[in-house]
């Protein structure tokens, strides 16, 4: 058995604009982003090529039929994205940085022109991403770093299918296309956490509707049965951040919530490893977080995911699962106030922005 592995790289699918960042920020990213792009190949010809490994080739299949599908079915946009491939030879094409103060459960943010504020920061080079997670941490952060297997110009480039995404399986690969295709279909400045739910929510439902259309009832059933435990592992890590959030604001000693803050995450780990236990699972790829340290970034990092994914699939099952509606329901819901479409969709209100230098 095992635990659905997306939910676990999804989150740092990051949605940026690459080409408006400023400052020396935009050098990396520029040459990142150029790198990309000239690495593409049409998914044809790499289909067509009898150098190509077999397995490449039927990969890639199933995507061309999964990104059709997208657009057909779950009326995502109809563009040149996915419809290339780029073989990058590493195994991310981004290295991301989340940081949290030491009482907060709230991430830090930077903010950028025409981007708006986003809840982490990321690098084509993991060199220059450790450096920066390690100035944070100097500063007295919570931080973490993650590899990225997949981002979003937002339609801004035709972006590629890429090799870093292959190794999740064709059912994650068809996923984080559906979540990426729903960042370019909808994106509201300064609110990560809406972004996000809304892509997880279509990629989601747009899972269900490939796995049930391809007549895969097996792959189906295992695809619900991991959702459902999935959405144990996320009950967790929303619980102790609720915990935290209590503890934070209670007004105690920092030597108080520092011990409180110790307790809470050794119980997120224990809890975690019994539920690994009574599944079975193994594997499931918390080793390394629980080993690098249970933080608050960490909490944050996956609610910016998950925090008002329920609201959206309130929303979704309220315009009787109708995707075109849904996605209308999801735009007027954009145009309130943040703090108005946290308050009818999240667990938690926004607080006001903590941003960070350029």
């Amino acid at each position: 058995m095992r635990v659905r592995m997306g939910w676990l790289v999804k989150w740092v699918a990051v949605a940026v604009i690459l080409a408006t960042l400023p400052g020396c920020y935009v050098m990396q990213a520029a040459h990142g982003e150029m790198h990309v792009l000239s690495a593409r190949k049409p998914i044809d010809k790499v289909v067509a090529d009898p150098k190509a490994p077999p397995t490449l080739k039927y990969t890639l299949t199933e995507v061309k039929a999964a990104r059709e599908f997208a657009s057909l079915e779950l009326k995502l946009p109809d563009n040149k994205s996915y419809r290339s491939y780029a073989d990058l030879k590493r195994p991310y094409v981004v290295w991301n940085v989340v940081a949290a103060p030491e009482f907060s459960v709230h991430p830090k943010r930077w903010c950028f022109p025409f981007v708006g504020c986003v809840a982490y920061k990321g690098y084509f080079s993991e060199k220059k991403a450790k450096s920066f997670a390690a100035q944070l941490s100097k500063q007295g952060f919570d931080v973490t770093l993650d590899g990225v297997p997949a981002y979003s110009t937002l339609g801004k480039f035709a972006d590629p299918v890429l090799s870093t995404m292959l190794p999740y399986g064709s059912e994650e690969l068809a996923a984080i296309i559906f979540h990426e295709l729903a960042h370019q279909l909808l994106y509201v400045k300064n609110d990560t956490e809406f972004n996000e739910a809304f892509a997880t929510t279509v990629e989601n439902a747009g899972l269900e509707r490939w796995l049930k259309a391809n007549g895969h009832p097996d792959r189906f059933q295992r695809y619900r049965k991991d959702s459902a435990r999935e959405k144990e592992f996320v009950e967790l890590f929303a619980h102790t951040r609720a915990q935290l959030a209590k503890l934070y604001a209670s007004g105690a000693t920092p030597a108080q919530m520092r011990a409180g803050k110790t307790a809470a995450f050794a119980m997120l780990a224990s809890e975690i490893r019994s539920l690994e236990q009574r599944y079975g699972l193994h594997a499931t790829g918390y080793d390394r977080w629980i080993s690098e340290g249970l933080n608050n970034a960490r909490l944050a990092s996956q609610a910016n995911y998950y925090d008002c994914v329920p609201g959206f699939e309130r929303l979704l099952a309220d315009q009787g699962n109708d995707l075109p509606r849904f996605y209308e329901a999801a735009r007027t819901m954009a145009k309130l106030p943040k703090p108005e479409r946290h308050a009818r969709l999240c667990r938690t209100t926004p607080p006001a922005e903590t941003t960070g230098s350029k």
